[in-house]
């Protein structure tokens, strides 16, 4: 290996991968289609019990000097036996739910961390491993709705029809009348990575900043977001089936669809119910501080694909989308190559280079997409 520059700036991420990739096949049921570490292995395993970063800060940001970027490698090649022990306990723990019959909730979320607590405990599973997985699976869970629960809910022909009704009367209350985008949003927005003010946060909540700089039901501007499929959002559909792998972008799906990943305790008539009156909001969120930060992503997205972003938020975020690993790979290698990366991710990152640009100057332009709505 060529050696680093001591000064040059890794991507945590890239790292993280490639330290990830010498563990092999060992860790595959921990990996995805592209043999890097799974998000949640990341979030459940990799971080909080391998590299545990409220330890060791140095290895937290999102990029590493050279230095630091060869004390992550050597951490995680360090736990690459207890990795691998955590992988074949899933895949135990995996067959031990199928033999119970269990298909309510998560695998990753309920075992991953008790995985990697089995593989330090006993190391790979041996000959009693059936055995240790039956009985970690029959451990109590709290009580969840489930895809199953929300589909039964669904089906009632009398909850349907009422359902339906109450949908159809919210998405005819909706109010597009004034849409606009406060000037207040590029204020905030150019000092909110070093300074962010809460006083003129709290102003664009009230003044509903979310809600009127919200024009998706113009024609092509969900789309455009990556949203929706369709050329104006609909009313959603209540759905009969729902899979994870397989979901439509977030404005085309069913109200199923949008509460397979609730696996919060709740009462499913009242989640339905609320996800039902939330699909006519603006943004299709509830609450007016979450639609505030989606009009701030929006504008800040505007530079992603420029070759120069203003200062603030919008440059910060530009620097960070071009420095991930498969962006960096995609905008250097010629369409359609960059392999490894999905067809998906591919045409998303050379969707965005090219509104950067055949809209110069659009983040700050008078004409530009976001400066103002209907």
């Amino acid at each position: 290996m060529r050696p680093v520059d001591s000064e040059v700036a890794l991507p945590r991420g890239m790292v993280l991968a490639s330290a990830w990739a010498e563990l092999g096949d060992a860790v595959a049921p921990l990996s995805n289609a592209t043999g890097r570490p799974l998000a949640r292995t990341v979030k459940l395993i990799v971080d909080p019990l391998v590299v545990r970063p409220a330890w060791n800060r140095r290895l937290a940001g999102g990029s590493l000097s050279a230095e630091h970027a060869d004390e992550l490698r050597r951490v995680i090649a360090d736990a690459g036996p207890v990795l691998a022990a955590t992988a074949a306990w899933f895949l135990c723990l995996k067959r031990a739910r199928r033999r119970a019959g269990i298909t309510e909730g998560n695998p990753q979320d309920l075992y991953f961390q008790r995985c990697y607590e089995l593989a330090v405990t006993h190391g790979h599973p041996g000959p009693d491993a059936d055995g240790t997985a039956d009985r970690v699976v029959a451990e109590p869970r709290e009580p969840r709705p489930t895809v199953d629960r929300i589909r039964e809910h669904l089906a009632d022909p009398g909850t349907a029809r009422e359902l339906i009704r109450l949908r159809d009367a919210e998405w005819d209350r909706q109010d597009v009348t004034e849409r606009t985008t406060d000037p207040r949003v590029a204020e905030f927005l150019a000092g909110c990575d070093s300074a962010p003010d809460p006083a003129l946060f709290a102003a664009l909540v009230s003044g509903r900043a979310g809600a009127r700089g919200a024009d998706l039901e113009v024609p092509g501007v969900a789309r455009e977001h990556g949203l929706s499929d369709r050329a104006r959002p609909a009313p959603p559909e209540l759905g009969r089936e729902a899979v994870k792998t397989r979901l439509p972008k977030p404005f085309d799906r069913s109200i199923l669809e949008r509460l397979v990943y609730r696996e919060v305790a709740a009462d499913v008539p009242v989640l339905v119910r609320e996800e039902v009156v939330r699909s006519a909001r603006p943004w299709q969120l509830g609450d007016e501080p979450h639609r505030v930060t989606m009009v701030l992503g929006r504008l800040a997205s505007t530079a992603l694909g420029e070759e120069r972003a203003p200062a603030g938020a919008a440059a910060r975020l530009r620097s960070r989308w071009r420095r991930e690993a498969y962006v960096h790979r995609v905008l250097r290698l010629p369409a359609p190559e960059a392999p490894g990366v999905p067809a998906e991710l591919r045409a998303d990152v050379h969707a965005v280079a090219a509104r950067g640009r055949h809209r110069p100057g659009s983040w700050s332009s008078p004409g530009g997409p976001f400066s103002t709505g209907r």
